[in-house]
């Protein structure tokens, strides 16, 4: 019984030791993935050509408003001597137009949503790929992203690595 017992605190000696050398192995690191492509030249091209696409679905929905409150206009110019006839086909004309404003909004918000992932889903591929890269050089098992839309780290230890320094460098960015 009494070397059972010498050989289960010899066994949870050498477990502690061993947990402990390998915890002390484990690399950390964090980044501001928003900060990174901020900086990145591809994110002002891809923002400048979005902002171009933007403005043109814009002018597209203000013609459509224009046209809108133009219907209103006639509608309003009629007065109350116009038949009932005519008032019924100026309001249908109005909600015509109304619904197609509606449906244009919907289709833009698309279209807005399918072009920003095209145009910025290749900035944040380079950019994760160069953490990637840096992160493997270094050693780190994990790396997380601690940018203002995603804090969920909770602690971070002097240990953890800052990689935006790195990854700028390797991307060639001051």
């Amino acid at each position: 019984m009494r070397n059972l017992m010498k050989l289960m605190a010899v066994l949870m000696f050498t477990v502690a030791s061993y947990t402990a050398a390998n915890a002390q192995s484990l690399k950390f690191g964090h980044i501001d993935l928003q900060a990174l492509v901020q900086v990145m030249p591809e994110r002002t091209a891809a923002e400048a050509e979005f902002n171009t696409f933007q403005g043109e679905l814009e002018e597209i929905l203000g013609e459509m408003q224009k046209d809108y409150q133009a219907k209103i206009a006639e509608f309003e110019a009629l007065g109350e001597e116009a038949s009932e006839i005519k008032r019924n086909a100026k309001i249908a004309e109005i909600q015509d137009v109304q619904q197609r404003m509606q449906n244009y909004q919907v289709t833009a918000q698309q279209q807005v949503q399918q072009k920003q992932n095209e145009l910025l889903g290749p900035v944040f591929d380079k950019a994760e790929q160069a953490i990637e890269e840096v992160a493997k050089e270094q050693g780190l098992i994990y790396v997380f992203d601690n940018s203002a839309s995603n804090r969920t780290i909770l602690y971070k230890s002097n240990a953890s690595i800052d990689l935006l320094p790195l990854v700028k460098a390797k991307l060639g960015i001051q």
